[in-house]
């Protein structure tokens, strides 16, 4: 068949060439991916989205030498004067080749549109969003693959329904691409995320408040620094409901979201953990309330700059797939599951003494966790050293995989960047505004009483446990006797450094 003369100049050739290569590397890869089913993410990167703009770019080349090549025949009188092609219809080459052009650009069309939807749901797809920018990604993928949310995807928490935010998204996305390629992202990347959906598009999906069920009983256990690694229990009935589900959201800690009451704030400081301002409103009534911490309390300049937010699921469960364990909070359940041996006298007080260390490579961390385990019981109980150096073994490798789970030393990233306000231990959480300080003109304060949240139904060693009906309550007991510091100050002042 011959072809245009137009066609044969450099520009269209190489286009074609880049086209043809494309496509079939688009194909070859495709089979291999089916064949092999690695579920590499970065195969669907080069199968999805880059060959097909190479492919597009390559068929762009096309036209584009050929209307150059028609303007320079134009100047050398090798064509006629006449500006667009003719289409004769009875002349057999011209049906011969619209039918061609027809069936590869039917062709092509059909290609496209199965790429483009392959190319949405890729770039929609967890192994996107968490391994194609692998070292940034890492912190948030690891912890997301160890949350309750491990069966939801991310678009479905960050993105939402919707075309506008879908669109929002890859703006975004254009940008977080360029910071990946020339390293301008913060290490760790910065929270909270101001542009982030509002949770009751997102959340209240799957959580509507409506069906917020009743009282729930939480059972923890932790381990104490001593030689025998004693396990301390405690027992919380948690209110997050109300004491009978069909009182709906009239009592608990899910009252804040109710539909008959708006609970507006204003944070002082970036990360949310100062809340010097809130304002109550009851919808039904219209009573209004405004408290302010006494002792920080807003100026008319900082009113007037910093902005109103009305609360939301996120205020409290700000880390709800992405949550980084402390260093007591990952050993006590690495103790608790027995990935390392309770049996192995002042384990978890060698851990936290060696965890105190500031690593600054994962692979780093993993040498230094070895040689100061190792190092503890060499100098200071060499005797156990040398008759449970298969337990020390144990505990190294249990010690080992809980930071690597929680700790990311090449993004900073731990439980100390990224603090969890659901609770009060190692962050403010509930305290930054029931903090007994947040006072009206009148006089009306938000309780600090912890019997708001929650009441402790038993809690000690497993030798020496107390414990009282559902209906009862005990007073807080600390794990080791520190009179009543633990009522006077927040525990994030302790717990936070440990």
């Amino acid at each position: 068949m011959k072809f245009p003369k137009s066609l044969y100049n450099w520009l269209s050739l190489s286009g074609l060439f880049l086209a043809a290569n494309s496509f079939v590397l688009i194909v070859v890869l495709f089979i291999i991916s089916i064949t092999l089913d690695t579920g590499n993410s970065y195969w669907g990167l080069y199968i999805y989205i880059v060959l097909p703009i190479v492919m597009v770019i390559g068929l762009v080349f096309v036209p584009i030498g050929m209307i150059f090549k028609i303007k320079k025949l134009k100047t050398q009188e090798k064509v006629s004067g006449q500006d667009w092609p003719i289409l004769n219809l009875n002349n057999k080459n011209h049906r011969k080749s619209l039918a061609i052009v027809s069936v590869v650009t039917l062709v092509f069309v059909l290609l496209s549109a199965g790429g483009s939807y392959q190319a949405f749901h890729y770039s929609e797809s967890v192994n996107f969003c968490g391994k194609l920018c692998h070292s940034v990604m890492k912190p948030e993928y690891v912890t997301y693959l160890n949350s309750p949310h491990a069966r939801v995807k991310c678009v479905e928490c960050h993105v939402g329904e919707g075309a506008d935010w879908y669109v929002k998204s890859k703006m975004s996305g254009l940008y977080q691409v360029y910071s990946v390629i020339f390293k301008k992202y913060a290490r760790p990347i910065a929270t909270p995320l101001h542009n982030l959906r509002p949770a009751r598009e997102t959340c209240e999906n799957c959580h509507w408040p409506q069906k917020f069920y009743a009282q729930k009983l939480r059972n923890q256990r932790g381990y104490l620094k001593d030689s025998a690694n004693t396990a301390w229990n405690i027992s919380l009935l948690m209110k997050i409901g109300p004491s009978f589900s069909a009182y709906g959201l009239n009592e608990g800690i899910h009252w804040h979201i109710s539909d008959d009451v708006k609970m507006e704030y204003i944070a002082s400081s970036n990360d949310r953990e100062s809340i010097p301002w809130v304002r109550y409103t009851n919808i039904k009534t219209g009573i209004v309330k405004i408290f302010q911490d006494e002792e920080n309390k807003l100026t008319t300049k900082a009113f007037d700059t910093l902005k109103v937010k009305i609360m939301d699921c996120m205020d409290c469960h700000n880390r709800p797939s992405h949550s980084y364990k402390s260093a007591p909070a990952y050993l006590d359940n690495a103790l608790l599951s027995g990935s390392i041996p309770l049996d192995l006298p002042y384990i978890k007080k060698a851990a936290l003494k060696v965890l105190k260390e500031q690593f600054p490579t994962t692979d780093s961390a993993r040498l230094m966790i070895r040689q100061g385990i190792n190092a503890y019981y060499k100098e200071r109980y060499p005797q156990v050293f040398a008759s449970k150096k298969n337990l020390i073994d144990k505990a190294i490798s249990g010690i080992q995989l809980a930071y690597s789970l929680n700790n990311f030393p090449e993004m900073k990233a731990s439980s100390g960047s990224y603090l969890n306000h659901i609770g009060h231990l190692e962050s403010n959480g509930c305290f930054r505004c029931h903090s007994g300080k947040h006072k009206t003109e009148k006089g009306e304060t938000i309780s600090k009483d912890c019997n708001l949240c929650h009441t402790i139904v038993s809690q000690g060693t497993t030798k020496d446990l107390k414990s009282v009906g559902v209906n009862e309550n005990l007073e807080f007991m600390h794990p080791i006797d520190i009179g009543d510091d633990w009522k006077e100050n927040a525990c994030s002042e302790c717990h936070r450094d440990m």
